[in-house]
């Protein structure tokens, strides 16, 4: 590890101001396969993690959690490290291309479909020789570009299974939502015939109630409108199932006098989903809303509460999600609805009911703290976790010797 940080620090010490073409080029060239290389050995370390359970140790149920709060990798990032990484011990060519670094993480994410266990079930029953498919596979990835590997990996699958049995259609659901820098998401969804003609037929019904003169937009503007109507609805009717306590809202943070100031700019207020939006779109959404007065004090916490409702619990829960935003354990990203009020001193101890005896903790983290881990919130506002050794779990990746 030393020598790797060595290199990695003359690399970027090397000044490319004066290389010509053909140089740069030699150098992307290496680059790229060293890369290659790195991303096999992380691949490699994270099936080994995987099969040793490491991430119990920083609080942790899976891989893909531990990569996403500690790797600050994406749900998809994630997920794809791992399949790659469990089908590598399935794959020795691949896997040995790819430690050459003549093949990319991308491609053999693409070759990992192969040794899904479905498919390695079907191949064995039709005695179709894996190291044989293996073995042709890393030379397609090595020497031709991705969209023909990705062709040649479908075919392969479709003559696998060609007249299987009808699957459930309903397994083939998916839904993905990506969070934008500027707070506007973008996603794609994969529907069987029937859950994508309920989805069109209720959009449709919206699109053709909502026609006025002269409307321009696009075909795809009005299903996007019929789209967020519809969560309107769903939200206004107040039969969504309740989530904590609460029933499902938009709710937006903004500091009173911002609210009131019109030239207050952008960036200025907070949505649920930890969305930043402007002051102008936190007054729009205020005319049709309930205001709620959350007074907070120089650490940040919320000291006075308004009385919307009668209820205490719900207007504790509200300001211990306004304070922590999601659960307080270090590298978890649980939003607030999948989340418990801890006590972090137990009311059976003589903990207070109150807020700043309070944390926001999933409910595996809630478990945990109750089993040896421990959180703490510093004056500052963060929160610390300790494991139960009392050694302090932090995230983010470190460019360090290994021990």
């Amino acid at each position: 590890m030393d020598q790797l940080l060595a290199a990695l620090e003359a690399l970027a010490a090397e000044d490319l101001s004066s290389a010509f073409g053909p140089q740069l080029l030699d150098r992307e060239r290496f680059l790229l396969a060293a890369v290659n290389r790195l991303a096999a050995e992380l691949a490699r370390t994270t099936r080994q993690c995987e099969l040793a359970q490491a991430p119990e140790h920083d609080g942790l149920r899976s891989m893909p959690s531990w990569l996403r709060g500690h790797g600050h990798l994406s749900p998809t990032e994630a997920g794809r490290l791992v399949r790659i990484g469990r089908a590598l011990e399935s794959l020795p060519a691949v896997a040995a291309a790819f430690a050459a670094g003549a093949v990319t993480a991308g491609q053999v994410a693409e070759i990992a479909k192969v040794a899904e266990p479905d498919n390695v079930t079907r191949a064995a029953e039709q005695d179709i020789d894996l190291a044989e498919v293996d073995a042709a596979l890393a030379v397609v990835a090595e020497h031709e570009p991705h969209q023909e590997l990705a062709q040649v990996v479908a075919g392969y699958l479709a003559r696998l299974d060609p007249d299987g049995t009808e699957p459930d259609p309903t397994e083939g659901r998916r839904l993905s939502i990506a969070k934008h820098a500027d707070g506007s998401v973008s996603g794609r969804f994969d529907l069987d015939a029937v859950g994508g003609e309920k989805l069109q037929a209720a959009l449709e019904s919206l699109v053709q109630a909502d026609r006025p003169a002269g409307d321009g937009r696009s075909r795809a503007q009005q299903l996007a409108d019929a789209l967020v109507q519809l969560a309107d609805n769903a939200l206004a009717a107040g039969s969504l199932p309740v989530l904590r306590t609460v029933k499902p809202h938009v709710a937006v943070r903004i500091d009173l006098d911002d609210l009131a100031d019109t030239a207050t700019g952008p960036a200025t207020a907070t949505m649920g989903f930890g969305v930043v939006i402007s002051a102008a779109r936190a007054r729009w959404i205020a005319c049709d809303a309930t205001v709620s007065r959350v007074v907070f004090g120089p650490d940040g916490a919320p000291i006075d509460l308004g009385r919307e409702q009668r209820v205490a619990d719900r207007h504790l829960r509200r300001a211990v999600e306004l304070r922590d935003r999601a659960c307080v354990f270090a590298g978890c990203d649980a939003p607030t609805h999948w989340c418990d009020v801890h006590h972090l001193v137990h009311w059976l101890d003589g903990g207070e009911t109150n807020l700043g005896n309070s944390a926001l903790l999933c409910e595996r983290h809630h478990s945990k703290v109750h089993h040896g881990f421990r959180v703490e919130r510093q004056p500052d506002g963060r929160w610390r976790t300790w494991r139960p050794d009392s050694t302090e779990i932090l995230i983010g990746a470190r460019l360090q010797p290994a021990a």
